[in-house]
């Protein structure tokens, strides 16, 4: 109730953004623009400017980067930037790229408008701007979409419609969580995909997913390559008893493992959904919708 009425406080652009059905920070962020007048777009000087403190993206396309900053010299900043004054200058609200490539151009100041949000909307807002306009890498977007479940007490099925996003899609990314720091690191410098680390998460041998990772990295297998190894190595050992399985538990294995984002087992009278961690388990319990009323 409180985020709401600080909200409404700041105007009918904000209060758009997170009660429509579809979040469309395109649309959040030119209403801002249109709305502003002239004299409401102010010259800042680029060193005062610093990132949101929220800013979920860690790592930047220097490529893109480059491209940006020589349209940059040869148009200007065609689009003002948005930002909030804090004791220390200006907070990017959003346009972190801009404010980047403006640097690496010359510049010397960004035009800029001036907006008044709190520190939760600062945060809201970062996620949603990168989600949208596709910058994070999978392990950022997945930690992005986890905090926006936390902050507004979604359910992935409500996330994924208000981003155009199939609940499979969410539900794989926040898979990949549960994922070493090892082999996180390999997705976020983009030396692994998604689709190899999708397949990883349902292992739950750390120390396997790590070894299975570098082995991707070093020999280039495909995401193809990747789960014919991990399904060579959920073979039964040589001297291990092999036990009469019904035939139906792989499918429901595989149905239950998709779901939850994690590996599934099913042995005679036993179902195993192995977690990591609290928060982890909090995740899964979301996905089978099971609710547990505090008193």
């Amino acid at each position: 109730m409180e985020n709401n009425q600080k909200r409404k406080a700041l105007g009918k652009g904000l209060e758009q953004l997170f009660s429509n059905e579809i979040i469309d920070f395109e649309g959040f962020e030119k209403d801002i623009i249109n709305k502003a007048k002239k004299s409401d777009i102010v010259e800042i000087n680029l060193n005062e400017l610093r990132s949101n403190p929220y800013q979920p993206r860690k790592t930047f396309n220097e490529d893109a980067l480059n491209e940006l900053a020589q349209s940059i010299k040869e148009h200007g900043v065609v689009q003002p930037i948005i930002v909030k004054q804090s004791i220390y200058g200006y907070e990017i609200v959003a346009g972190e790229r801009r404010t980047k490539a403006a640097r690496k151009a010359g510049l010397q100041t960004i035009p800029a408008i001036i907006k008044d949000f709190n520190d939760q909307q600062m945060k809201e807002i970062a996620l949603v701007e990168n989600i949208q306009r596709e910058n994070l890498n999978p392990i950022e977007e997945a930690q992005a979409y986890q905090s926006i479940l936390r902050e507004n007490n979604l359910t992935q099925e409500e996330l994924a419609q208000k981003f155009g996003k199939s609940r499979t899609h969410i539900t794989n990314l926040l898979g990949l969580l549960v994922l070493p720091e090892e082999t996180k690191k390999l997705v976020i410098n983009q030396e692994i995909s998604m689709g190899h680390a999708r397949v990883l998460s349902k292992i739950n041998d750390n120390a396997k997913i790590n070894e299975l990772a570098n082995k991707i990295v070093k020999e280039k297998l495909s995401v193809r390559d990747i789960e014919t190894l991990v399904r060579n190595e959920e073979l039964p050992k040589k001297h291990q008893i092999k036990k009469v399985v019904n035939p139906l538990y792989a499918i429901y294995e595989e149905k239950l493992s998709d779901k939850v984002g994690t590996k599934v087992k099913i042995t005679r009278n036993k179902l195993e959904i192995p977690f990591d961690s609290e928060k982890d388990l909090e995740r899964i319990l979301e996905i089978l919708n099971i609710q547990i009323e505090e008193d």
